[in-house]
C-alpha cells in the first residue's frame, strides 16, 4: 500500500534505524521570568542565534524545507522561538512561532503523561491488565489479551506490527479501530522486541476516556493544554477552521515538492492527533524539565516522571546509525518517549511524521534544556539534525555539520531505494498480457483485518478502490499483476497481482505483499463487509 501508511511515528528515530533561503519571519525570545536551574548545566559564553539563523536558512534550501518553527528552551525559560520559510510554497505568509503543524506522533507523550495523572491518583496502575478497564478489547492471541498491561500500550511490546492500514484514510471510529486488531497476527513474541504500534496508543486513549468518563480530547485540553498556557493547541484537524496561523503540508510528488491536503487523524487521538505551535509545544517541554512542575504547581507527580523517562524497553543501534552519530551507546523507549545517550547526558526525545509534516521534541534534562523543532515537509530527517547541532552549541566544543551528515545518510538511503526499484523494472516481463478479459477482474476482494477493495472496469481499465481515500487506475505490468497509480499522487504506486485457479477463475487480490483480499462470491459482493462492527 502507499508509503504514506508508515509516516505516523517517529520516522528512522521511532523505527529503531537511526537510534534504533526564508522569508524574513517573527524572532520572540519568550518565555518566565523564572531563571535558569540551578546545578551544573553547561551554558556557554553566549549562544549565536544569528549562525543558527543562517545554517537553518541553507538547510531548509538543501533538504527542500518549505518552513520551519524552531523553539529553545533553557532552564524554565523559552530563550528562543523563530519561525522560517512559508507556510506555503507559492504564497508569501511567512511561517511564526506560533504557525499550526500537526505534531503527530510527539502526542503519545501527551497521552503517558495524562495516564501518569491517572496513576498518581490511584485511578490505575502502570502494570494493571487492559482488559480490566476495556473488557472487549481482544487481540488474535488470548493469552496476549490477557496479559496485556497499560505499560505494555505504551512502550510498543505488544508483539504487533504496525497495521496502520486499518486506520489511516479509513471511516472507522477509535473503538473500530481497536476492535480490528483481533485480526492482526503477531510479528514477534509478547514483550521480546520493540515494534513500533499506534493502535496500542489508540487503546491507551479509550482506556483513559472510560476511566474518566471524558473523551481523551477533552482529557488533554483541560488537564495539559489548559494549565500550561498552550491555547492555539488542539486535537483534530476540523478544529483548524478559520485559524489564520496555520501551515500547509508539503510532500514531494513526482520529484517536485508541493502542498497537500490536511489529512484527517480523529480516529487515533492519542497516537499522534495533536496539532500545535512552537511556542506551545515549549510550554509542554517546560513541563517535562521541571520533572512535572509547571508555573509553581506540580501537574504530574516526579516519581511517574521519573516512569516515563526511564528505559522500558531496549532498542537495537545499527552498525549504520552507529557510524553517523558514534556518542550514541544506548537506545530505548520509555513511556511516549525514546531515550538515548549523547555526548555524556540522556536525551529523552520523539519524532513524529504525517503526511506534509515532521516533527521533533527534544530534551537533555540534565542541561535543562529542550528543543522543538516543527516542519511542513513530509518526512524531513532535518528535523532530527538540527536538535544535534544546536544541543552542540551548548554544550560547546563541537562543530560538526549535523545537516550534512543525515543528507549523506538520506541519499544513501535513496539509492538503496532507487536499486530496489530498478530490480522490480528489470524483471518486468515484457510482451505478456492478462490470463483473462479484464472484466473478469472485477470485483469485490475482502481481508478480516484491512477490510475490502473494489476492483471496477472504467473506461476499459480497471481501477481499485479502498476506503473514502484510495483511488488507483491499474495499469497492466506482467501476466496478472498490475501496477496501481494512485489518484493522489501523494500515496504514490504500488503493486497489485490478481491470483487465477485452474478454472480460470479469480480466488484473490494481492496488495504488494502487503495484504492478500480474498474475492468475495458474487452473491455476497453486496453484504456489508464486517470491519470493525463486531
Amino acid at each position: 500500500m502507499p508509503t504514506t501508511l508508515h509516516r505516523l511515528g517517529a520516522g528512522l528515530l521511532a523505527l529503531g534505524l537511526l537510534f534504533p533561503g526564508a522569508a524574513d519571519a517573527q524572532q520572540t525570545p519568550l518565555g518566565s521570568s523564572a531563571p535558569f536551574a540551578t546545578g551544573a548545566p553547561s551554558t556557554p559564553a553566549a549562544i549565536d542565534w544569528a549562525a543558527l539563523d543562517a545554517y537553518i536558512d541553507k538547510a531548509l534550501k538543501d533538504w527542500e524545507v518549505p518552513g520551519l518553527a524552531l523553539a529553545v528552551v533553557k532552564g524554565d525559560s523559552v530563550v528562543y522561538a523563530k519561525g522560517y520559510g512559508v507556510k506555503e510554497l507559492g504564497k508569501p505568509d511567512p511561517i511564526t512561532p506560533r504557525t499550526l503543524f500537526a505534531v503527530a506522533s510527539t502526542s503519545k507523550a501527551f497521552t503517558a503523561a495524562l495516564m501518569a495523572m491517572l496513576v498518581d491518583s490511584g485511578k490505575v496502575k502502570w502494570d494493571d491488565h487492559v482488559i480490566e478497564y476495556l473488557p472487549q478489547f481482544q487481540l488474535y492471541d488470548p493469552y496476549v489479551t490477557r496479559e496485556m498491561t497499560i505499560r505494555d500500550l505504551l512502550t510498543h511490546r505488544s508483539g504487533l506490527s504496525r497495521g496502520d492500514r486499518v486506520w489511516y484514510a479509513s471511516d472507522l471510529d477509535r473503538d473500530q479501530v481497536i476492535h480490528q486488531m483481533k485480526y492482526l497476527k503477531p510479528s514477534w513474541g509478547f514483550r521480546s522486541n520493540f515494534g513500533y504500534q499506534n493502535v496500542m496508543f489508540v487503546t491507551a486513549t479509550q482506556l483513559e476516556a472510560k476511566v474518566t468518563g471524558k473523551s481523551w480530547d477533552e482529557l488533554v485540553r483541560e488537564r495539559l493544554f489548559q494549565p500550561l498556557g498552550m491555547t492555539g493547541t488542539v486535537t483534530s484537524v476540523r478544529d483548524l477552521a478559520g485559524k489564520p496561523d496555520v501551515a500547509t503540508p508539503h510532500d514531494k510528488v513526482d520529484d517536485k515538492v508541493v502542498p497537500i491536503h490536511w489529512v484527517n487523524v480523529d480516529n487515533i487521538g492519542g497516537a499522534g492527533a495533536i496539532n500545535s505551535s512552537a511556542l506551545d509545544m515549549a510550554q509542554w517541554v517546560r513541563l517535562q524539565l521541571g520533572k512535572g512542575e509547571f508555573g509553581g504547581k506540580r501537574l504530574v507527580g516526579e516519581k511517574t516522571m521519573r516512569d516515563m523517562h526511564q528505559p522500558q524497553m531496549l532498542l537495537s543501534i545499527s552498525d549504520r546509525a552507529e557510524k553517523l552519530n558514534p556518542d550514541v551507546h544506548f537506545s530505548a523507549y520509555g513511556l511516549g518517549w525514546f531515550l538515548l545517550d549523547y555526548r555524556g547526558r540522556k536525551v529523552v526525545h520523539h519524532g513524529g511524521n504525517l503526511d506534509g509534516f515532521s516533527a521533533e521534541v527534544f530534551l537533555v534534562p540534565e542541561e535543562k534544556l529542550g528543543i522543538v523543532i516543527l516542519t511542513n515537509m513530509d518526512g524531513t530527517q532535518l528535523r532530527d539534525a538540527l536538535p544535534f547541532w544546536i544541543t552542540d552549541r551548548f554544550l560547546g566544543g563541537r562543530d560538526k555539520d549535523w545537516s550534512a551528515e543525515y543528507l549523506k545518510f538520506r541519499q544513501e538511503n535513496q539509492a538503496r531505494a532507487d536499486s530496489a526499484r530498478l530490480k522490480v523494472e528489470a524483471a518486468r516481463v515484457k510482451g505478456t498480457k492478462p490470463s483473462l478479459p479484464l472484466h473478469k477482474y472485477a470485483g469485490v476482494y475482502t481481508d478480516s483485518l484491512y477490510g475490502k477493495v473494489s476492483v471496477a472496469l472504467e473506461n476499459g481499465h480497471l481501477v481499485a478502490t479502498s476506503g473514502p481515500a484510495f483511488v488507483a487506475d491499474l495499469e497492466h505490468w506482467h501476466y496478472d499483476t498490475f501496477r496501481a497509480v494512485f489518484r493522489n499522487h501523494a500515496y504514490g504506486k504500488t503493486y497489485m497481482t490478481f491470483a487465477v485457479d485452474k478454472m480460470g477463475q479469480v480466488g484473490a487480490l494481492d496488495v504488494d505483499d502487503f495484504a492478500v483480499f480474498a474475492r468475495v462470491p458474487e452473491k455476497d459482493k453486496d453484504k456489508k463487509v464486517a470491519t470493525g462492527t463486531h
